[in-house]
């Protein structure tokens, strides 16, 4: 029987072996030696390891170019790191960090040869981020010592790092781990062994499901990126992102996933295995989702599946003045961008009081942007010169183009669109700018469905750039075409997709965030832990609790509600601790209380 391992066992991690010199593997191995470590670099390739000490090279060398290290700082980080090519190397290591291919059997050798070389007190961890940490130390010698240290890539700059337990480990190892996280300047979260952990086991659900958009059909892979990264402020797009991890990756660790979880959002979509077993596995390859420059590249060229530049739509509809409907932020955001692009612009609200009130508010917004220097006083006034505030539709009568920013209610905007069928010009287009509904069911309430089509503006409108334009079955051609070049006279980036709930964007954010209700649910993680795996792994700009807080709890349970309704996925059902929450009051930062409490102005 193993013995515990005990306090005085726990030498300083001064001396630290890398197995798998990798991407991965190179990266930590580069933190470890700039934090002062010394560091022993092991891989079975001797090309591998040649490669590593290149790599180590040229990213040192543009560290002291950029000002981030000192001449004598890079030699001597580069002299703290060996490499070879047998596993002995690593007999004086303090902590062997093992990041190897995704297989267990090819971890389990490691972690067996690597029982007979170190001494009983050295740590050893794993960098999966797939596998379970708990197999892994069952079949060592000495499980105690074995946690996850889960580093994401580039190792250089990204911040997180996910500590994994299992229930095995001893509580001192986890700590020297922590500590030493923390000396190389990271943010450790301590986290429970499943597959995926935090970061990933929400990340990669998130990409399986782009993945399976894609396969659809839904949108094309340059819409569906673009819709994310301007949709939700991400640094990269789900499919390019696949590329970057490696699609053979992305599809082992939805394999691991959907064994523990049995959830059909973790089971890889088929076109994952086609691209993999092609051997289209991303940027390595050269062509994965998206065809590149050269194996290792990142420098997208042009395939036959990239979209023709150039209006390719056919002619669309002249468009010179444009009604909104609408006296709340929305409505009002939407007008500013209508009028600032120098169209006539028509706002309707039920009373003239209250479209008096949200003309007022695109003054005070007009205003700010000169304070900031985006806009001159001139071009402010000219702006709010061609805003007609109006309490009654019946001055929707001369517009081109109508647009409908009310209450998210099918019954209120159904009620709407009779009416604007009724006032509008023959051959004006009407635009819904729902979230969440079926803009077909708009449609029907007119005569004139094939003049109906989704603008779907984010909030605030004034600043953000993705309209998701959504046709019908029933829209026209020319009307889609007429959107489309609307849409690029606002400065606006449209990305195009059929009328089903969520369409791009919330289809793609809501499930995610559900995952993350659900893992608090669940006891796994806490809300702070979530959010910083989810900001400093992932890039997202907010944590998925920020997120939900400022969206509404509301708000974000209806929009699950309408995604579990239309694709009738059990993984889609809301977290019930989302609808206890709103069955509470707690609606987040409007209530003054959602996932966390906010001080009351």
């Amino acid at each position: 029987m193993a013995a515990p391992l005990s306090d005085t066992s726990l030498s300083p991690l001064k001396t630290i072996a890398v197995v798998g010199l990798g991407t991965m593997g190179t990266g930590i191995t580069e933190v470890l030696a700039r934090a002062g470590r010394e560091v022993v670099g092991i891989d079975i390739s001797e090309a591998a390891a040649a490669q590593c000490v290149a790599a180590l090279e040229h990213s040192t060398a543009r560290a002291v170019e950029r000002g981030r290290l000192t001449e004598r700082e890079r030699t001597d980080a580069l002299a703290r790191v060996r490499t070879c090519t047998d596993l002995t190397a690593a007999a004086g290591a303090d902590l062997v960090i093992e990041v190897a291919p995704e297989a267990y059997e090819t971890k389990q050798q490691i972690f067996r040869e690597l029982d007979g070389i170190v001494r009983p007190g050295t740590i050893l961890a794993t960098g999966t981020n797939a596998l379970s940490v708990t197999r892994l130390a069952a079949d060592s010698a000495h499980p105690e010592r074995v946690l996850g240290l889960h580093f994401f890539n580039p190792a250089q700059a990204m911040r997180l790092v996910e500590i994994v337990s299992s229930v095995l480990t001893a509580p001192q190892a986890v700590q020297a781990v922590t500590d030493l996280a923390l000396e190389l300047g990271k943010e450790p979260v301590a986290v429970g062994d499943r597959p995926g952990f935090v970061a990933d086991g929400l990340l990669f659900g998130y990409l399986n499901q782009a993945a399976a958009m894609y396969e659809g059909r839904y949108a094309s892979r340059e819409d569906i990126d673009a819709a994310m990264r301007l949709g939700c402020g991400l640094p990269m797009g789900p499919l390019a992102l696949l590329d970057l991890i490696g699609v053979d990756t992305a599809r082992t660790v939805l394999e691991a996933m959907y064994t523990e979880s049995r959830d059909r959002l973790h089971a890889p979509a088929p076109i994952l295995k086609q691209l993999s077993e092609a051997g289209l596995t991303g940027r390595k390859a050269g062509r994965g989702f998206y065809t590149y420059e050269a194996p290792g590249s990142g420098v997208v060229v042009r395939d036959a599946l990239t979209p023709p530049s150039g209006d390719v739509l056919g002619p669309g509809r002249p468009v010179r003045s444009v009604g909104v409907a609408g006296s709340g932020t929305m409505a009002s955001g939407i007008a500013e961008v209508f009028a600032k692009a120098g169209y006539e612009v028509v706002l309707a609200a039920r009373s003239a009081e209250k479209a008096q009130a949200a003309k007022a508010r695109i003054g005070k917004s007009l205003s700010r942007s000169v304070d900031k220097g985006r806009l001159t006083a001139e071009a402010a006034a000219r702006t709010l010169d061609l805003i007609t505030a109006t309490g009654s539709l019946d001055d929707f009568a001369d517009v081109d183009l109508a647009v409908e920013a009310v209450a998210e209610d099918l019954a209120v905007k159904q009620q709407l669109f009779a009416a604007l069928d009724k006032v509008c010009r023959p051959g004006a287009i009407l635009a819904t700018t729902t979230s969440s509904l079926p803009v077909v069911a708009c449609a029907r309430a007119t005569s004139r469905p094939h003049e109906v089509i989704g603008m779907h503006f984010f909030n605030p409108a004034p600043a953000m750039k993705l309209v998701e334009v959504v046709r019908t079955v029933l829209t026209a051609d020319d009307v889609h075409a007429t959107v489309r070049e609307v849409c690029a006279t606002i400065k606006k980036h449209a990305v195009d997709c059929g009328d089903r709930a969520g369409f791009i964007v919330n289809a793609l954010l809501f499930p995610y965030l559900n995952n993350a209700v659900k893992m608090v649910q669940e006891h796994y993680a806490s809300l702070d832990d979530i959010d910083a795996a989810m900001r400093l792994g992932g890039g997202y700009p907010m944590g998925p609790f920020e997120l939900l807080d400022v969206v509404g709890l509301d708000v974000s349970l209806a929009i699950e509600r309408v995604l579990h309704r239309e694709f009738r996925d059990p993984g889609l059902a809301p977290a019930p601790l989302l609808e206890h929450l709103v069955a509470a009051g707690c609606l987040g930062r409007k209530t003054g209380r959602g996932f966390r409490e906010y001080a009351r102005r």
